[in-house]
């Protein structure tokens, strides 16, 4: 029994590593195709949202996924909520971007998202979070400070709404890593992935529409948008969601912290941006902050 729930836990954690990842190379394209094209950011997020969602339809599709999907009303209602949390996470986000900073944003929002989820389970656990998810969250925020910081001159108040939208962006992330954490009968992870996506992507379309969604055909900007819609949306969601079946939220929220990692890891190696000590200290606090709360994981 117990070397079958290792196996578990392992397959878990590497689905929860996978879309942390994948998250972070999505970053670098998406930022990519927002300056090849000139889109905002929020055409670029529902650009992301609603190929990644035909993407895993498609799949769905083709392997015969969608005709026995259930048409209850548990399986609606939690389709919506996925869709709504993540238009809500992505328009925030990217808001919180706008009035302050990407490095404060990113920090904000990724920093806080397992501290709302600790506190959460907490509350519905009605037990205080062990130590050492005290001791991973604490490492965490301190890797992420080193790893991102930098500070920018904007005013008090945009500074402030920044933050303000950055905490709404993370508050909505852990929102969806608690419910999809609970599994509707008929729903897997790929059909939460692919209708979420769709319905989050479609909530945001008004907005980005405002702000122009125009693409042009060059071979450059469609399989960066190809791309940015397959791997690190529609292949990404769909293995933390996996990972979430078994994985206790707190070490799924943890894992979002890869995509920082990833993401300057990247900016390092292909546009030659310096992390430098610091940032390098930053990045392997991140990752032993993971492995940290993997070896030492939170009961479920």
């Amino acid at each position: 029994m117990s070397a079958v729930l290792i196996r578990t836990r392992d397959r878990s954690a590497v689905a929860l590593v996978l879309a942390g990842v994948l998250w972070g190379t999505g970053g670098l394209a998406g930022s990519v195709l927002s300056a090849e094209t000139g889109l905002h950011p929020l055409a670029v997020a529902a650009y992301r949202l609603l190929l990644g969602g035909c993407f895993a339809v498609g799949f769905l599709w083709l392997t015969g996924g969608l005709k026995a999907l259930p048409r209850t009303k548990a399986v609606i209602v939690r389709l919506i909520t996925a869709g709504a949390l993540l238009g809500l996470f992505q328009s925030s986000y990217f808001i919180a971007v706008s009035l302050s900073s990407v490095s404060i944003a990113t920090m904000t929002t990724i920093g806080s998202v397992p501290v709302f989820v600790a506190v959460a389970s907490a509350v519905s656990d009605r037990r205080r979070p062990s130590r050492w998810t005290v001791l991973s969250i604490a490492v965490a925020l301190a890797g992420l400070v080193l790893l991102r910081w930098s500070p920018v001159d904007v005013g008090a108040s945009r500074l402030f709404g920044g933050l303000f939208f950055a905490l709404l962006a993370g508050a909505g992330f852990a929102t969806l890593t608690l419910v999809t954490g609970r599994q509707v009968e008929g729903l897997d992870p790929l059909r939460t992935t692919a209708f979420g996506c769709l319905i989050g992507g479609l909530l945001l379309t008004p907005a980005a529409l405002a702000f122009g969604m125009g693409l042009s055909a060059e071979p450059k900007v469609i399989a960066l948008a190809l791309y940015l819609g397959a791997v690190p949306t529609a292949l990404a969601y769909a293995a933390y969601l996996r990972g979430l079946t078994t994985a206790h939220p707190v070490l799924a929220a943890l894992s979002a912290l890869l995509e920082p990692v990833t993401a300057a890891v990247l900016s390092a190696v292909l546009l030659g941006d310096r992390l430098g000590p610091v940032g390098w200290s930053g990045a392997a606090l991140l990752v032993g902050a993971l492995a940290l709360s993997y070896w030492r994981p939170e009961g479920r």
